[in-house]
């Protein structure tokens, strides 16, 4: 917190902001970084650069175009941030990044390429616990990885399942995809089968794992 400011002002500041405290960890003069700034700073309080607030922040988003340096830059973050959920940025949908975040254990992929409306929902998402990450990911990781469980999915409940890794929700997808409600739901329960899990939570976790 910087010196002179009234804490009480500043926790109202803080909780004014419905995506709370999100610190940017890229540098901060690059054009990429200040527009991811400009995008988040609608619904959220940034801090750009390194971390030196006392504040604990609800999301923490890292930009690397670096697989290979995912495990250690997110486990560091993690271990620093226990209760914040870790994104990487990249510049473009970089889906071998993408698959190193997540199985670094980071809570979701965002990039560049993404609407700032797509971006603030991804943050939003990530910070209520489930997985982001791009649309084609799941497709990425059939295609790359041998996986019985994943191949046992149908055309549909592969499209279905993507849908539900990017952030959406039933009646969103089913606006998407000009289904019912009811007919995702029914696509759901048999992909969950078909893989072995409970819930979407442990569907987008089974995705990350096998990557």
């Amino acid at each position: 917190m910087q010196k002179g400011t009234d804490p009480v002002t500043h926790s109202i500041k803080l909780a004014s902001k419905p995506l709370g405290l999100v610190w940017i960890s890229c540098d901060p003069h690059s054009v990429v970084s200040i527009g991811l700034r400009r995008t988040l700073e609608e619904r959220a309080t940034v801090r750009m650069g390194q971390q030196n607030s006392g504040d604990a922040p609800s999301s923490v988003i890292l930009c690397s175009d670096d697989a290979e340096g995912i495990p250690d830059s997110v486990g560091r973050t993690k271990e620093q941030n226990p209760g914040a959920s870790v994104l990487v940025f990249g510049l473009h949908e970089d889906l071998p990044l993408a698959r190193a975040a997540l199985r670094a254990g980071a809570r979701g992929f965002i990039h560049a390429g993404m609407r700032p409306e797509q971006l603030l929902r991804a943050v939003e998402v990530a910070a209520e616990g489930e997985i982001v990450a791009p649309r084609r990911l799941l497709e990425y990781l059939i295609n790359h990885e041998e996986h019985t469980d994943l191949d046992a999915l149908t055309a549909r409940q592969r499209e279905i399942l993507s849908l539900v890794v990017e952030g959406l929700s039933n009646a969103e997808i089913g606006r998407h995809l000009y289904l019912s409600e009811s007919t995702i739901k029914q696509h759901l329960r048999a992909a969950y089968k078909a893989l072995s899990v409970r819930n979407r939570t442990e569907a987008a976790k089974l995705i990350r794992d096998s990557s």
